[in-house]
Order: structure tokens, then sequence, then C-alpha cells
């Protein structure tokens, strides 16, 4: 399946063009996206007459149904809309649909490496016709377990083959996937799982990261135990070929072996589902309870996901264009999610799983002081990567260590670079440009993209035809109806600002929106945590979360989380979720932590305590605490600092004020973010106030 246009293209045009070419040619509609004026055009068309952009969409790149749908958007209410209602898709049809024409082009569908791999020298590939069988097979082996629509498929894999071929294979029956990253720790996987009742868990055994060897076995033993409604235990021997699945069966629990289950050439043909059939669910977390089971359907994943591959960042089928993807990522970020995506585009996805730093990165003072960091760039070339994406902390990382990637790897195959996860600071371009090759005599293009777990896309990202500015994402998507917006006015809504910071927002519906949280009250899209989270401050309008700035050109900026959520390298965390780990040692009491990334600078995450009367924060108890939340949650969400305190401020209500600290230490002033008269404990700012100067004056 490819999208379709009646002219012919050159493999490297960019796909916006031969969109555009066909809108002209089927629909009359004249836009030129090679100017400013003329994307801009494009991009208003795309958010005012939603129901003929998003049928383009359908019709362009081929999806199909064997019913019709009876509108596009037939309720255009947030939260609630309803999108193409009669329409059945099937994410893994569409995606094994590339199967024939990829492989008879030489194309495979997969290029695999990780730690061990890289030691001896190897990639492996699966092919297209491979990956179709092993699919099929699992699917086949789900289906007798008993699985089927709706049921919930839990795993706890890495960024391997494997987990995309589990994926695919409960996509095909229409049951719901979730995945979370093996480095993850039970409390955190648990929090997670335990909400959507799983009847599967796929898990593997360990992994390796940074030369060191993880085993997980008794983590997925807590796992299968904390989930009752586990009934059958699939065990990945990712890490020891040998390692035994047997001892973790239990009464009620049966335990398969994931390579038993994918060697048969038993056949399951994708079910064809709703539009709005689930397709998996994802966790967003907040700043209080357990994190957010977002829930995706089937359609809505699958348009965004083709719209964004081809239009925003440039890459087509392999057969037509021989683009091959990578985006580093664990399977605990929706990037992983991302990745699949360019298989529904018939692109050759390149997986790598392993430290970004290499092997040696944790084997010594001196090794962590000095990484590897060519390793990525190494693999990249390879697997023959053309589209390079890594969130924007990576790039930061080269810069600070002086890398010259073309010194270790010939990169003459890129022609495109994307980052996410937090801004990308200019010196970062400036290292882009001066380090990557140049493509077709020019620059090589660096397209940075802003969007989020919780609807499964972007809305700020790159255009091919376009200049690009440092320092800037280049477009707000199409389709996606982006704004700037001041605080709410006396009617609610707020002021659309050009050149302003303020309130990301989204003022019209998008497919690939939530369909609903998992176990929200009342259920579905009026339930109320799924309205509190992007509803609360606009009505009818989705708020994101995060500072923007539309600056003249039509471009955009982002300047970091505009709520207490943390965004530490990329992954979101909710603070809740570090407050339960925190709080659980016995000597401490209370607990506040901000997350100071912004505009580029490097994540800064504090974390201030309030101790038992007598206890000391002294070395022992910092190593338990940043042992505890490394063991809860991850490596990723252990503080830089660890100070006590001797009072967290709190409203009068009683919630931590983690907002106004936030900003205090951004250098916001404190009559600005504290109201003495609202809080419980006016008394313990000053502290805070004395903090945030000390930081002010310490050198960067």
């Amino acid at each position: 399946m490819t999208d379709s246009t009646t002219a012919p293209m050159t493999p490297h045009e960019p796909r916006i063009l031969r969109y555009t070419r066909w809108l002209r040619e089927t629909r009359g509609l004249d836009f030129d996206p090679a100017t400013v004026e003329g994307y801009d055009r494009l991009w208003r068309w795309s958010c005012a007459d939603l129901g003929a952009f998003w049928q383009s969409i359908w019709d362009h790149f081929g999806m199909q149904s064997p019913t019709p749908h009876s509108a596009v958007l037939a309720d255009a209410a947030m939260p609630g809309a309803r999108w193409f209602p009669g329409a059945q898709v099937s994410y893994a049809q569409h995606l094994l649909g590339h199967v024939e024409r990829a492989h008879a082009a030489g194309h495979p569908a997969i290029v695999f490496q990780n730690e061990s791999l890289r030691e001896r020298g190897e990639l492996v590939e699966l092919s297209w016709p491979e990956l179709r069988r092993q699919v099929g097979a699992l699917a086949a082996a789900l289906e007798g377990l008993g699985i089927g629509p709706g049921d919930r498929v839990c795993a706890f894999l890495p960024n391997a083959p494997q987990a995309a071929v589990a994926f695919l294979a409960c996509a095909s029956l229409g049951a719901i996937w979730s995945v979370c990253s093996p480095d993850m720790g039970p409390v955190a996987v648990l929090d997670r799982f335990r909400q959507i009742e799983p009847k599967v868990l796929i898990a593997c055994d360990g992994y390796r990261y940074g030369g060191v060897e993880h085993d997980r076995i008794d983590v997925v033993r807590t796992l299968a135990d904390g989930l009752p409604s586990v009934r059958d235990l699939v065990l990945l021997r990712y890490r020891d070929p040998a390692a035994d699945a047997g001892q973790l069966a239990a009464p009620g629990r049966s335990v398969h072996d994931f390579e038993h289950l994918v060697a048969g050439n038993a056949a399951c043909a994708p079910k064809w589902l709703a539009f709005d059939h689930p397709l998996w669910v994802v966790y967003s977390s907040g700043t209080t309870g357990l994190p957010k089971a977002i829930v995706h359907g089937h359609g809505g994943v699958m348009i965004e996901a083709l719209k964004a591959g081809a239009l925003h960042n440039n890459v087509g089928a392999s057969a037509d264009t021989g683009d091959r993807y990578h985006w580093y990522s664990s399977t605990g970020w929706i990037m992983w999610n991302s990745q699949l995506g360019a298989l529904l585009g018939g692109t050759t996805v390149c997986m790598y799983d392993g430290h970004p730093g290499g092997t040696r990165a944790l084997a010594s003072a001196a090794a962590r002081a000095a990484p590897d960091l060519s390793t990525l760039w190494r693999f990249a070339a390879e697997s023959g990567v053309t589209f390079f994406g890594a969130g924007a902390a990576f790039y930061a990382s080269c810069l600070k260590a002086g890398l010259e990637p073309q010194r270790h790897a010939d990169l003459s195959k890129l022609r495109a670079l994307g980052s996410t996860g937090s801004p990308l600071d200019i010196s970062c371009y400036e290292w882009v440009y001066a380090q990557m090759p140049k493509v077709d005599g020019r620059d090589i293009w660096l397209n940075p993209i802003s969007g989020g777990t919780d609807f499964a896309g972007a809305f700020v990202a790159g255009m091919a035809t376009l200049p690009v500015v440092p320092g800037e994402m280049q477009v707000r998507c199409l389709g996606a109806a982006v704004e700037a917006w001041s605080e709410p006015g006396p009617d609610g809504r707020g002021r659309a600002l050009v050149d302003e910071v303020g309130e990301l927002v989204c003022v019209q519906p998008m497919p690939s929106m939530p369909l609903y949280f998992w176990g929200d009250e009342p259920p579905g899209p009026g339930g109320r945590r799924y309205h509190d989270s992007y509803f609360d401050m606009y009505p009818g309008v989705w708020r994101h979360g995060d500072w923007i700035r539309i600056t003249p050109r039509g471009g955009a900026i982002i300047y970091g989380r505009s709520d207490a959520t943390i965004n530490r390298h990329g992954i979101r965390m909710g603070t809740a979720e570090l407050y339960r780990a925190v709080e659980a040692v016995p000597e401490v009491l209370d607990s506040l932590v901000v997350d100071l990334e912004y505009l580029g600078r490097e994540s800064y995450m504090p974390l201030f305590v309030v101790l038992r009367a007598g206890v000391v924060l002294d070395a022992a108890l910092l190593r338990q605490l940043r042992e505890r939340i490394r063991s809860a949650l991850s490596a990723r969400h252990v503080p830089n600092e660890i100070f006590a305190v001797s009072a967290i401020p709190r409203t009068l209500s009683g919630k931590k004020m983690e907002l106004p600290v936030k900003k205090l230490l951004m250098g916001t002033p404190a009559e600005q973010v504290f109201k003495l008269d609202a809080m419980a404990n006016a008394d313990c700012v000053a502290w805070f106030v004395e903090f945030a100067q000390r930081r002010a004056g310490a050198p960067e």
C-alpha cells in the first residue's frame, strides 16, 4: 500500500509535493507548500475543513474498509469527537500489505542490533515475509490461549523485533496492547498494568545496557504474581538463551516460550475492526494518583501515523525511496510506537537496543566520563539509516563531548535528522550543520518535532520544502489546529497569541486523540480524569500542558511544560509516582520534585524532602533515596540533587505547590507565584526563595 498519485515522482522528491499534486489533480485544490504563505494556506484549509482533509489522507494513503463510513467527523465536540463511523480498519493488515512489494524490491522490514550483537559485529534483518509469518503464528497461538477482541495483553520487553511482532499479533486479533520497558521498576510497571487487568504477560528474562547484564527474572515473577488476571506468561529468552521459563509457573498460570509460539506456520488473518476499536493503552502521568491509562483507537493512530510519517517526516515506502527509519527509543516512550508507524508506510525500521554511549559507558568511572557516543552513528551507517531520530538530550551530549560523527562512520546515506523529547537548543542546530554530511549540496534537514504520548502524534513538526530557522520547529502540523493562548478570559477562552508565549492548545479535534482513559469515571470520553487532564482550563479546547510561541513565520518554539509533570530525558513521569517511591522510605515524611528543563537547557531536577525528627540527610540516606527511585521507577528519574527542607509549600486545601516552586526556580518573582494567604504554611516559602537566589547566582 502506497500513497497514490497519477504522476511519477523521484525517490527524493518531498512527499508533501506528491500529496499537493494529488490534491490538485483529484480535488481541484491548489497549494504551494514550498513557500511559507502556501503552506499556511494548506494548514488553514486542513484545520477549517476537517472532513475534506482527513478524507484526503484516507484516500491518498490507500486506507481500506469492507464497509463504508457514513461521515468523516460525525461529532466534533471535544472530548468525544466521533471519526469515520461505520468504517472498519486493520492496523496489522495495512502494515502487512507492504510485504510483497517491499520484499521484491529487496528491503527488509526491520534491521536490528543490540549490545551483544554489536560486540560480535552482527546486524539482524527480519524480512517482510518472515515478519508476516511470525505475526500470524503468534496471533494464532494467542487466539489458542483464548485471546480475542478487547482482551488486554501486556508486555515487558525491550526495543527489539520480538516486541514489534507481539504488538502486531495483538493488533491483528483486536486485543489491546500495552508495553513497559524492562528497565522500569516493578512498582511503576504494576501501577500501569494493574489498571487494565491483562490476560497475558509477555516478558523478557533480562537485558544488557552499557555492558552490564540485568537479570529480570525475579522482576517478571513479581509482575506476574502482582497481576492476578494473568492466566498465561510468555517468556522471551532475550538475555540468556538457557533461561528456564518453567521457574515462573504458578497455580492458575501457564508459562510459554516466545520462540516456540512464533515457530509455526499457522496463519491468523488480521480482523477488521471498528475505526475506534482500542489499539493500545499508553501511560502519561500527572501530579496526583496513578498514571493515566490512555486508550487510542486503531483508525486514529493509523491515519495520524501515515500523515505524519510521509508529510512531516518525509519518509516513504522503502520500495520507492530506499528510506530506512531509526528513532532511538525504549519501549516505554511513545517514539517506540512512532517507529511502528514507519512500518505502516512500508519503510524499513532500524532498531537499536542498548546504551547510546556504548558498552563502555558503565564499565568504570573513567568510561562514564567519556562514553562512546559514536555508537548510534556507527549503527546508523552500518544499517543504512536515511532518517535518524533521537531525543534532544542525545544531540546535546554529542555537542558537549565534542563528537565528530563522520570521523567514526560513513553517514552519506543520511538525509534528515529528527529530535523530540525536549526543546533543542540553537547550539545543537549549529553542531548538526557542522558535523553532518551535506545533502544535495545543502545542510542536512533538521526536523525537531513536539507532540505527546497523550494523542500519539505531533502538534508541531517539520516540512521538507521550507527553510529551517534554528531554534524553531518549522510548522504547525496539518490537521492540528494549534494556537498559543493567553490565560482564560471571562468567557473561559483564551486569546490567540502571535509571537508571545502562551499555553499550547488545539482548538479542533484530531483522530488520534484518546478514546477514553481506562477506568475513568464515568466511563468513556466524558470521564472526569480525561476532562481534567486536557479541558479543565479551556472548556471544549485541548490544553496540552506546554508553553509555546507561534512565530510570525508560522513556526513554533516550545518552552517546556506549563504544568508540574516532569519530562525527564524525553520520558514523561508523574510526580505522584516519584512521591510514592520516596515517601515509602520511613525517614521521609513529605517530598516535592520539579524538573527545570527549559528551552534546550539540560534537565535539572531537584528533590526536596521533609525528614522525620532527628534524621539527617547523610550519604547513606542519599544513596537509599536514589536507589529507591532507580528501582521503583527508572534511572532516568533519579534527581540531580536532594535537599532536606522543613516543609513543602502547600495550598490551604493541602495540594503541593509544584508549579509555583518550578516558576520560582525558573526566575519568576516570588510575589507572582506564591499567594501567601492561600497557603497552609507560608512560612516555608523563605527557604525556597533563598534557594532560588543562590541557584540564580551560581554559574551555568
